[in-house]
Formats: structure tokens, sequence, C-alpha cells
């Protein structure tokens, strides 16, 4: 996904007006449009798609992580409603976006996707802050060993910093921080970097 051109985005939604115009938005933005479904019917085609943009309730999330089980996918969830539950499960499993559908809006759309093509996170305001504090809630110890610039930059990631914000107040390359990123996702076995604030989080490291 080194570019919006190369990213393949799935849309799943019951409502075939919002399918078509998710479709034309980002088709007229590089997108590569892989399909579309409602209630995962017909069912995604794995392989097929880099980003699985879907409708985002408790059945929805679970379909979804049925579907992918393990396959390498970026998770941006269209959520009716911040329902906590919900939003915890979305951190916990490393969804890389959420996006609301009441305030939606074409330009939001592409900047969650456009983040997610990157490999970084997209989640609105204060709705960070609410997905750590419900992942602390369930803090269990197990604390993984990381070093002090690793925990550095997961700590960034947490306040939201992207790859060149991070790069710019460590005074570290693009590169290096990366690399940094890539070593803590091995560590703590997350898929992505939404995952790994969460978890870490819960393990009382940030």
């Amino acid at each position: 996904m080194a570019d919006d051109v190369a990213t393949r985005v799935w849309i799943d939604d019951r409502h075939p007006v919002f399918r078509w115009g998710v479709q034309s938005i980002l088709r007229a933005e590089g997108f590569s449009v892989a399909g579309e479904s409602a209630a995962f019917r017909p069912e995604p085609e794995i392989g097929r798609f880099d980003i699985l943009f879907f409708e985002a309730d408790s059945w929805g999330l679970q379909q979804a992580l049925k579907l992918l089980d393990g396959a390498e996918c970026r998770l941006v969830a269209l959520v009716d409603a911040a329902e906590e539950r919900l939003i915890a499960d979305l951190g916990e499993v490393g969804a890389s976006a959420i996006v609301f559908r009441h305030d939606l809006s074409p330009e939001k759309l592409i900047t969650a996707l456009r983040a997610v093509a990157a490999g970084n996170t997209s989640l609105p305001g204060d709705l960070l802050p609410r997905m750590l504090e419900r992942a602390a809630q369930g803090a269990n110890g197990g604390a993984r060993h990381l070093t002090e610039r690793e925990l550095s930059v997961l700590k960034l990631l947490s306040e939201g910093e992207d790859t060149n914000d991070i790069a710019q107040r460590l005074a570290y390359s693009a590169r290096t921080v990366k690399n940094i990123v890539h070593d803590v996702l091995m560590k703590m076995n997350c898929r992505n970097r939404a995952h790994a604030v969460a978890q870490a989080t819960r393990q009382g490291l940030i």
C-alpha cells in the first residue's frame, strides 16, 4: 500500500446508495474499489483487498474477524454510535481507523483511508483516550520488555502522532521510526499501531 493507486478497498454496508457514494468518492481520489457487499454477502474475497471498510456493530465486527481469520488486512470501521464496549473491542482487535456515520464527509473518509494506507491510524477527536482508558480498566500485568526508545515512540503513538511527527520530536529519521514501530509490533505480537497502543496501556507500559 505504498500509494493510493495501489490501495484496494472493499466496502461493506447494508445501504446500496451509501456504497455507491463511497465507491464514487474512492475512485475519484485514486483508490481501487475491490468490491462491495451488504452484511458480508456476497462474502468479500480475501486477497483482493488491502482495506476492509465495513459497518461496525458487534455483529459486523465478529463477521469481519471471522472473515479475515489472521489474513493481512487493515480494518476501517464505520460506527453509528460511540458505544463504549464496541469502541474498546475495535481498539483491542487493532482497527486502523474509526469513522462516525453521522459526521462522515468525503474529506474525512479520504483522510482516514490515506492515513491507513500509509501505515498510520486515524481516530476521531477524543476517541483514542477513551479507548485507552477502557483498555486500562482490564489491565492484568504481564508487561513485555521494550527499550526506552521503543517506549518513547509508543507513547507518542498513543498521543496520536504520526511517523513524521515522531521523527521530528525525537530527532530520528522517518525510516528509523518505522523500524522502531515494526520492532514494537513484533515484540508485542500486535497487528498494527492502534493494537499496540491498546495493549501497552492494558499492560501498564504507557
